[in-house]
């Protein structure tokens, strides 16, 4: 069965414990509501964040909905110097790595809150590519 990546992000409210792990609830129910996807077939979750959140891990949500298998890694993103226009604060991202037979195009993103600047390209419904 292939394994396909799911990508979104979304922001916290503050540095706290609390809003990171609401902020991470909230985008992974909607990353599994709008794939519908089975906890069971999640192979991997990797969350990072922007190094002004550390109050708190991200995949505690995850653990908190029941991933209690589902292999999980935290991280911070990577600073570039310079300019960047998609750049946000407070940011929480994640991959998934899925099992599943539905092609890769039929996998949604979803970024949500501020983190929305970070991905205009995408239809905030469908979670695709805007044409």
């Amino acid at each position: 069965m292939p394994v396909r990546g799911i990508r979104g992000a979304t922001t916290a409210e503050t540095n706290t414990a609390e809003a990171i792990v609401e902020a991470t609830g909230e985008l992974l129910a909607e990353l599994v509501r709008i794939n519908e996807l089975d906890r069971d077939e999640v192979c991997f979750a990797y969350f990072t964040t922007t190094l002004d959140l550390d109050a708190e891990f991200p995949a505690l949500a995850a653990r908190r909905m029941g991933w209690t298998t589902v292999p999980l890694l935290c991280g911070n993103d990577m600073v570039v110097p310079g300019p960047n226009p998609r750049s946000v604060g407070r940011c929480i991202r994640i991959l998934l790595l899925y099992n599943t037979d539905r092609a890769q195009s039929e996998m949604r993103s979803a970024y949500l809150r501020g983190a929305q600047a970070i991905r205009a390209d995408l239809d905030r419904q469908a979670g695709e590519l805007n044409p």
